[in-house]
């Protein structure tokens, strides 16, 4: 496996759909405090080079707020970039499994700055 880790985190109401590039499988968390530290918890023995969420209207603040918090590195994405990432690589379908698989990928192809994010 790649020394890089680039993780894309596809973002609802109730859940966050989490991909690690070069990997087919994708896991699922709650998008609440105990679902987002469980996901902490996974990603911090990774070594992660960089975590991607797509803005979705506030439902990425606590998710991209504890990741920061966690000392992970984190982005929030403009969707409008993943979704012309993603149509430039031809992926057409549209699942959460796939959106956070394509994240992921744009996060290792594009490698976005990390921002800082506000309190």
């Amino acid at each position: 496996m790649n020394s890089e880790q680039f993780v894309g985190i596809d973002v609802s109401k109730s859940c966050l759909d989490v991909a690690l590039h070069e990997s087919q499988q994708v896991n699922q968390w709650d998008n609440n405090d105990s679902g987002i530290k469980k996901l902490i918890a996974f990603l911090k023995p990774l070594s992660v080079t960089l975590i991607v969420l797509e803005a979705t209207g506030g439902y990425e603040a606590l998710a991209a707020s504890m990741i920061n918090e966690s000392g992970l590195p984190v982005v929030v994405a403009n969707p409008r970039h993943v979704r012309n990432f993603a149509k430039a690589t031809g992926a057409l379908a549209k699942t959460d499994q796939i959106d956070a698989r394509i994240i992921a990928h744009f996060a290792s192809a594009v490698r976005p700055a990390k921002l800082e994010l506000k309190d």
